[in-house]
């Protein structure tokens, strides 16, 4: 009895040993600056003022940076160009190497001057671990509910892709307040133009097929605001690190923006 009470017990030290260190292979590891200045608290809930303030600063400025480098050395000197060239919100994406790292560094750098989000968000681990290392909206590109809810409870602002009208009245059912409008669609402006008046509850965020000429375009049609991504960070610019180019595309595609004025936002 002894002897099967003893292989009993050594059985279940054994199982729960191996447990432990599954859950802490599976354990999201985050970026060591995203440990060391932590943006959030434990549920990563934000107020319902900073919630606003991220909205207003969308309807403020408008446009958004959207990078994306193949290098980790390339993305800081390509982001900074932007914002050089005079863009106030940047989005920075988990598909560029040590992505939270540079997101960091760029909230910690321009907190309270540059707004600065990340993209590329799959599931709500990935959100978890952008949150913490400072992003102050969230950005997916496709419409995940599970994303959209979880940041809606926390007063975190999502702006999910989607890619027709049902999936945009469903995000914003979801809880999604800016709807990213990706890929780009035939129709372009004036697409969006049929959309938001068919619906005007919607908040559209067109990103795939906007450039630097037809950016004012789509904001006097309906859309709340745009994405800049490769018409922006040119990437024969970023090859040849001509980052002064990237600075003058900013300038130019932002000049065109502010002429289309502030967005009346939809509460």
């Amino acid at each position: 009895a002894c002897s099967f009470f003893n292989l009993k017990q050594t059985v279940t030290m054994t199982l729960r040993s191996a447990c432990s260190s599954a859950a802490r292979l599976a354990a999201p590891r985050l970026n060591a600056a995203a440990a060391a200045r932590p943006f959030s608290s434990l549920d990563r809930t934000k107020s319902v003022d900073n919630y606003e303030a991220v909205l207003d600063k969308f309807a403020e400025i408008r446009a958004c940076a959207v990078l994306r480098t193949p290098t980790s050395d390339a993305c800081p000197k390509a982001m900074q160009a932007a914002i050089d060239g005079g863009f106030k919100i940047v989005e920075f994406t988990l598909t560029t190497p040590d992505c939270l790292q540079h997101l960091s560094d760029f909230r910690t750098k321009y907190d309270g001057d540059v707004m600065v989000g990340c993209g590329t968000i799959l599931n709500t681990t990935d959100a978890e671990n952008v949150v913490d290392a400072g992003a102050e909206f969230i950005i997916t590109p496709v419409m995940l509910p599970d994303v959209i809810e979880w940041c809606a409870a926390r007063n975190i602002v999502c702006v999910p892709g989607c890619q027709t009208p049902t999936e945009l009245v469903n995000a914003y059912r979801h809880g999604a307040p800016l709807q990213k409008l990706f890929p780009g669609v035939t129709g372009g402006p004036n697409w969006v133009k049929a959309v938001s008046s068919a619906l005007p509850f919607l908040s559209i965020n067109p990103t795939s097929g906007v450039d630097l000429d037809n950016a004012g375009d789509y904001l006097n049609n309906g859309a709340a605001s745009v994405g800049l991504v490769a018409p922006l960070f040119d990437p024969a610019a970023i090859a040849s690190e001509d980052f002064d180019q990237i600075a003058k595309n900013a300038e130019k595609v932002m000049a065109n923006v502010r002429k289309a004025g502030p967005y009346n936002r939809k509460k």
